[in-house]
């Protein structure tokens, strides 16, 4: 799948890759794999914006053995670093509203655009797997803690509130002990441990790693999950689940398209977008009970009190 002097070719890739974690997390697995398969050369220069957020900025310096990075200014240009020696320039700035990128599984996306045919590629390689020996030694899982993450890097995706305290409610009734990143909800203070917001990426992936389960919406929490291997149930509104979950076999999906929203919508329009993605889970909240009682993990619930 490689090609004859690939690994000695220097490659820039513009806005490599992405703003966003989780984005950041699939791109870069798709480059890892690229070169594990001969298809990328070893230390491609990635050009990205500086003062992105504090988390995202911290995932890079990780990749020092497989990436190098540089900042990305408005004077650089494909053509500009094709004359100054690059073989190849690779431009995914503004990916997001790119019509390739809408209607296709993340992954494919990027090793698409890295040459790759990523229908060849085996979905074992599409996996998370570069981040976890990067940021150990990882704590053990706790096989009593669950993780709730009900918010996104957007509120077009959170988690409504009731959903939120539905699923915090059934964790507790079960024996679980019970994280959550979001606002617990004050019948529920001192039962749930609300977790502080997380400004290094260690320790937020140790939190992820000691997790025995893991409840969240579309957002990099669920990417973070695959890659330490973590159980994981995730609701999806906006996106299809094959187009960011396909290959993690350890996550659970829940597809709830919203009325009258075009599919892949990845900014809101306005107020009238949120509301549409809060409804689509339901006026009645009893459909949750049975999701949580099917994806729980196998191995839990000989030491988890199911009721």
């Amino acid at each position: 799948m490689g090609t004859v002097g690939t690994s000695k070719q220097r490659w820039a890739i513009l806005n490599g890759f992405g703003i966003s974690l989780g984005d950041s997390l699939i791109g870069l697995q798709a480059l890892h794999t690229a070169q594990g398969l001969g298809a990328a050369p070893t230390l491609p220069v990635l050009y990205r914006k500086p003062g992105l957020h504090r988390m995202v900025d911290q995932l890079y310096p990780l990749t020092q053995d497989f990436a190098a990075v540089a900042a990305l200014t408005e004077q650089i240009e494909p053509s500009l670093l094709l004359a100054d020696g690059f073989d190849r320039a690779i431009d995914i700035r503004d990916f997001a509203f790119d019509p390739h990128f809408r209607g296709v599984a993340m992954s494919d996306f990027f090793l698409s655009r890295l040459g790759l045919d990523a229908e060849a590629v085996p979905s074992v390689l599409k996996r998370n797997l570069w981040l976890a020996p990067r940021v150990g030694p990882l704590p053990v899982p706790l096989k009593r803690t669950a993780l709730v993450c009900p918010a996104s890097s957007m509120p077009l995706r959170d988690m409504p509130e009731g959903a939120h305290e539905r699923i915090l409610r059934w964790l507790l009734d079960r024996g679980w002990d019970v994280q959550t990143q979001g606002r617990t909800p004050p019948a529920l203070r001192g039962r749930v441990e609300q977790v502080p917001p997380q400004h290094q990426l260690t320790a937020l992936c140790h939190l992820v790693a000691q997790a025995r389960w893991i409840i969240s919406v579309d957002t990099a929490m669920v990417h973070l999950a695959d890659a330490f291997s973590v159980p994981s149930v995730a609701f999806f509104t906006t996106h299809r689940p094959a187009w960011r979950v396909r290959d993690y076999p350890h996550c659970q999906p829940v597809y709830l398209p919203p009325a009258g929203l075009p599919e892949a919508l990845e900014f809101s329009r306005g107020p009238a977008d949120v509301a549409a993605t809060r409804a689509a889970w339901g006026q009645d909240l009893h459909w949750l009970d049975e999701i949580m009682s099917r994806f729980c993990p196998a191995d839990a619930r000989g030491n988890i009190a199911l009721g």
